[in-house]
């Protein structure tokens, strides 16, 4: 990519976040909006803003989000949102520490050097006038490598010392969550989920097996069990009564819309019966629905009674008087062998996967593997499309497998465009198709809850996206260019995949900047839920129900955010020493990200769960395993650089292995399991009408005709 190309990418993405912002400012001052732009304020009871719409500085949420505080985040997004935003600031401090040692002392000793004309008189090629501010300027063996060696230690250093910092900040923040008053009361804390129970005896039923199981061991503080069952009829039939309800509210609201001065009697809806509302006898929809509605209710309640007392599964929830006994019992062995009473932190209400509850010991541990060898084949066959994409989107190759186009790419301003474009794009639309089957892959591990799921889909994502994305790109590009001349001299692989390593940088500083501009810039002025949303309110929504489905926005979706995060932090890390320039684009990146988001968690996401920051300490392996990514990266390229002190890197290799292995040993187990010194913090027994509330938080909607959300604090 030539500087124009790479000026007119930066610059019109610039362009591009300037007016998504000035639309965001204009549009989020429309009453009829709010909804879109201040949901969770709205959900919370809160207005929109401080004052009216009119008088509202256009800039104000700069300023309302800068001067939040973490304990704002909390309040209005929880304690996982909080954590993200850890995670943003401990690499947003790592770049501003290593930029300011870095770019001064860096740039000026690359740029200085003339590696790059003498290979351009060599080679005939061409370079733009990046390439002369990278590693790839300073000449082999130059004694001018050693800046960069020392620049990779003080890199490591400053991860090290903020991976710590910041590894002690969540962990207080965890434990003061689990101490606070309204954790204290938490279905989850008085409960353990118990899986693989072993078969009835006889003369017993399922649930008294588990009672007297566990009143055996803990007489003074076990409350009751509930025995998990296969909901799968039961939930459809549900489904189907519940949709039977919206779609007679609808009805029933177009009918009264209807009713006009002129015409007091209106006009009865009706709908098709046959596929898709398009075809089959036309009814009127009210009767219609109402008349499903008493067929599906005592189908339903006939269908309840059958499954708690036919479909009882070797599974079960158990609940304690005692937040310590639960915390202390999810932490013990129950049974001499491994596949008998497995027993675990039980997840919050909203969280269960009930389906996976009864997958046994053995399936788990099989599936598991399964899983694992599917992501890997899919890692491995993705580099075939991703390392196609990357090549073969450039302009010499378009023209010359698309010869059609040659007219039409020679012309500048397309040429520019495309240039600066194409291959950015490709990728990030290629990328957009994986999160979903990458979620469903996890959740066929058998994994419990949703939080977990989420971190092993983003886990797979990550991994994902450093090899197929940042690895792939850097190499397969490289590999199609100059595939005939390792055919010629096969041993030329390594100073070709070295010399490519700069000469990618241009691509990923284009992909950091169309990230953070135009990806941030959606994110902020939610131009498609605003669209859509209004679409949905003219033509869909009739009633209240149907109107708050159309706004509500989840959460802030970390099993792809902390991925896209991670693959960015990575590249900007492993290019921070060959391409200092690139920090400067990370910094925007995650300056941004913290301001822009900070405001979207003030105001626009809600949590759907709340794991009090179980996340961090994937977030911080991922962190230390692009750092160790980069110290590999940096020991391969001073080898193509023939510099003989190279080796140095190694001692750098080895004490991150340490460093990741200390804070595993230290930090880790408190962020699976609840410290008892922590639960005793609440050791009183709970009364059992608080109890019964909280045994009722677990029952599935689809058993029981109420339906308990929250349980008072």
């Amino acid at each position: 990519m030539d500087f124009s190309s790479f000026l007119t990418s930066l610059g019109t993405s610039f362009v591009i976040f300037l007016v998504l912002m000035l639309l965001y400012t204009w549009l989020s001052r429309k009453p009829g909006n709010t909804v879109i732009y201040y949901p969770n304020r709205i959900l919370k009871g809160l207005g929109p803003y401080k004052g009216g719409s009119s008088t509202r500085n256009p800039l104000a949420w700069i300023r309302e989000a800068m001067s939040s505080t973490e304990q704002d985040i909390i309040d209005m997004s929880g304690y996982d949102t909080a954590v993200y935003f850890v995670f943003l600031r401990t690499v947003l401090g790592i770049l501003v520490l290593t930029g300011i040692a870095l770019l001064p002392v860096l740039l000026p000793v690359a740029a200085t050097d003339d590696s790059v004309k003498s290979t351009a008189a060599k080679t005939n090629g061409t370079f733009s006038d990046l390439d002369y501010s990278y590693m790839g300027n300073v000449k082999a063996r130059s004694p001018r490598l050693w800046a960069f060696l020392i620049a990779t230690y003080w890199v490591s250093f400053v991860t090290y010392y903020l991976l710590w910092k910041a590894y002690k900040h969540v962990s207080g923040l965890r434990a003061n969550a689990l101490m606070s008053d309204e954790v204290k009361l938490k279905p989850e804390q008085f409960a353990i989920l118990v899986r693989d129970i072993p078969p009835v005896p006889a003369g017993q039923t399922r649930q008294r097996q588990v009672d007297s199981y566990f009143e055996s061991i803990y007489p003074k503080t076990f409350y009751r069990s509930m025995v998990v069952t296969d909901n799968k009829v039961v939930n459809k039939l549900w489904k189907e009564l519940e949709g039977y309800k919206k779609k007679l509210a609808h009805a029933e609201a177009v009918y009264a819309e209807s009713k006009k001065p002129g015409k007091p009697e209106g006009a009865r809806p009706t709908n098709r019966i046959g596929f898709l509302g398009l075809i089959g006898k036309k009814v009127d929809s009210m009767d219609y629905y109402t008349k499903k509605i008493k067929e599906v209710t005592p189908k339903l309640e006939s269908e309840r009674k059958f499954t708690l007392r036919e479909k009882q599964q070797n599974a079960a929830l158990v609940f304690f008087r005692s937040r310590v006994s639960a915390a202390s019992a999810a932490q013990s062995l129950h049974s001499q062998m491994v596949d008998k009473w497995t027993v675990s932190n039980a997840p919050e209400p909203r969280q269960v996967i009930w389906t996976n509850l009864k997958i046994k010991f053995y399936q788990r541990q099989v599936r598991q593997y399964v899983v694992y060898v599917i992501v890997a084949l899919t890692i491995v066959f993705f580099m075939i499309p991703i390392g196609f994409i990357s090549a073969f989107t450039t302009l010499e190759n378009l023209k010359k497998y698309l010869p059609f186009l040659e007219s039409i790419v020679n012309l500048d301003a397309i040429k520019t465009v495309l240039e600066a474009y194409l291959p950015q794009l490709a990728l990030i639309i290629f990328l957009a198709l994986l999160p979903k089957f990458l979620h469903f892959l996890s959740k066929a591990e058998g994994i419990p809850s949703e939080s977990h799921v989420v971190r092993a889909s983003s886990g797979k994502y990550f991994y994902f996206t450093v090899l197929d994305v940042f690895i792939g790109v850097s190499v397969s590009g490289t590999l199609f260019s100059t595939l005939k001349t390792i055919e010629k001299n096969p041993n030329s692989i390594v100073p070709l995949l070295g010399n490519s390593l700069p000469l990618n940088a241009t691509f990923f500083l284009t992909y950091v900047a169309l990230r953070f501009f135009v990806g941030y810039g959606l994110e902020l002025s939610r131009i498609v839920p605003l669209i859509i949303f209004h679409l949905k309110k003219k033509y869909r929504c009739k009633t209240e129900a149907e109107l708050k489905e159309a706004w509500l926005p989840g959460d802030l979706k970390y099993g792809t955010r902390v991925p896209g995060d991670m693959l960015i932090a990575t590249i900007v890390l492993c290019y921070s020493v060959i391409a200092p320039i690139i920090i400067l684009f990370g910094l925007v990146y995650f300056g941004l990200g913290w301001l822009i988001l900070r405001n979207q968690a003030l105001n626009v996401y809600v949590p759907s769960y709340e794991s009090y920051g179980r996340m961090w300490p994937h977030m911080h392996n991922r962190i230390l395993a692009a750092l160790i990514l980069h110290q590999v990266t940096m020991f391969g390229y001073f080898g193509v650089k023939k510099f003989y002190y190279a080796p140095f890197i190694i001692t750098l290799i080895i004490p991150s292995l340490i460093f990741g292995f200390v804070c595993h040993k230290k930090f880790y187990r408190f962020f699976c399991d609840t410290p008892l010194e922590v639960a005793l913090r609440s050791s009183k027994e709970i009364p059992n009408n608080d109890m019964e509330l909280i045994f009722k938080s677990y029952i599935p909607p689809s058993l029981s005709s109420e339906k308990i959300d929250v349980v008072p604090v």
